[in-house]
């Protein structure tokens, strides 16, 4: 058996300088063939666009004082009466949200070079999680909040394996997201992204949608480019919104805002984001390191396929096909030729899974791992190793 064949890949261009002057109206659209789907960061740093250009003005450095000090902002309660409409509950989430949602503006000396998106995940401490994409290698950042106050953000970290940085900032009346979890939740369940595409004034733009997939693996040009363990929905977002919100019904986090899918006719309703559960654990080592590591098995392994009653062939776990020095797997007691089937308690059927389940943890996090050898179940528990950049 073979390998799927996957999709070709295109990661944007660096980033150019954005000149500040008037919009000009869009172009119209030239006529194209259907082409081929390729996935793309959605909040790359400029707000060019495929059909037309939208060019931000006005926007200055974000050291000027704010004027009317703002002492306390509260988030909404969301109230579901019996019969929700198909607009109530949307307006409830974004009340909720939005005031969570912030602008990240990117300086090259005095010149806005361009914007993405943030969420403030620590009022009290002035944490904002967004894409490491969106503030590349700048120690700060202007974060404009939704309310329109202006502050300059010092860069604590990021992290280059799951796209994601943390901004923190000095402000008072600050409101955090409420997080979820994806846990639980099912394809189908609403879905809502809340963000600042194309570096728009007046405010974040909120999108509803659905949760259309779990565990997506998002491929760049590099095996290091790769974005494991991917929600995607249909919800739009597009360039700028990197860094954003998705939330669930009840308005609370569910990932970050990270990668749409586009061909060569425009956007094609896929968006990526980072899993909660992944932002939690990164974002918490960032602002307590100033970097994050990601935990090893120290394995090579490949999709076990077992046939199935009616001729076919379904995943059922990892094969462990060596063990590398030192490996953390090893030193537990897991064998070459094992079989991973669950980590942590979670179903693991691919290899891709594997890398996905253990995006959610950290080096020295102890695990459960269940294998199956020869036709019996082993359980073992077992301290990750780190990580290192070439594996």
């Amino acid at each position: 058996m073979h390998e799927p064949e996957r999709l070709p890949i295109q990661w944007p261009e660096p980033v150019q300088t954005l000149p500040v002057v008037q919009p000009t109206p869009p172009e119209p659209a030239p006529a194209s063939g259907s082409g081929w789907l390729v996935p793309m960061i959605a909040g790359l740093l400029g707000a060019s666009v495929a059909i037309g250009t939208v060019l931000v003005t006005g926007i200055g450095r974000p050291d000027e004082p704010v004027t009317e000090r703002v002492t306390e902002v509260i988030r909404t309660e969301i109230v579901t009466p019996e019969s929700v409409s198909a607009n109530t509950l949307p307006a409830a989430v974004a009340r909720r949200v939005v005031p969570s949602v912030v602008t990240v503006e990117v300086f090259s000396g005095p010149t806005l070079v361009g914007s993405g998106s943030g969420v403030i995940i620590d009022a009290e401490n002035g944490y904002v999680a967004t894409n490491e994409h969106v503030v590349k290698d700048n120690p700060s950042v202007g974060i404009v909040l939704a309310d329109g106050r202006r502050y300059e953000g010092t860069v604590l970290g990021v992290d280059t394996l799951t796209d994601l940085a943390v901004v923190q900032i000095d402000a008072e009346a600050l409101v955090a997201v409420e997080r979820g979890s994806t846990d639980g939740l099912e394809v189908g369940d609403a879905a809502i992204a809340i963000g600042n595409p194309l570096g728009l004034l007046g405010g974040p733009t909120v999108t509803v949608g659905v949760l259309s997939a779990f565990n997506r693996l998002v491929e760049g040009d590099t095996p290091e480019d790769a974005l494991y363990g991917m929600v995607q929905t249909d919800a739009p977002f597009t360039r700028g919104s990197s860094g954003g919100a998705l939330v669930d019904a009840e308005g609370r986090l569910i990932g970050i805002t990270t990668a749409v899918g586009v061909s060569d006719l425009g956007p094609e309703g896929l968006g990526f984001a980072t899993p909660v559960e992944v932002m939690n654990r990164v974002t918490e080592e960032i602002i307590a390191n100033g970097s994050s590591g990601h935990g090893f098995l120290g394995i090579l392994g490949s999709t076990q396929l077992a046939a199935q009653p009616d001729g076919g062939q379904a995943p059922v776990g990892v094969l462990v096909s060596q063990l590398l020095d030192g490996s953390s797997a090893g030193a537990s007691g897991i064998l070459q030729g094992d079989v991973i089937t669950t980590v942590d308690g979670r179903l693991v059927t691919t290899m891709e899974g594997l890398v996905s389940t253990l995006r959610r943890f950290g080096p020295g996090d102890l695990v459960d791992v269940e294998v199956e050898r020869q036709g019996s179940a082993v359980e073992v528990t077992l301290e990750l190793g780190a990580r290192e950049e070439n594996q």
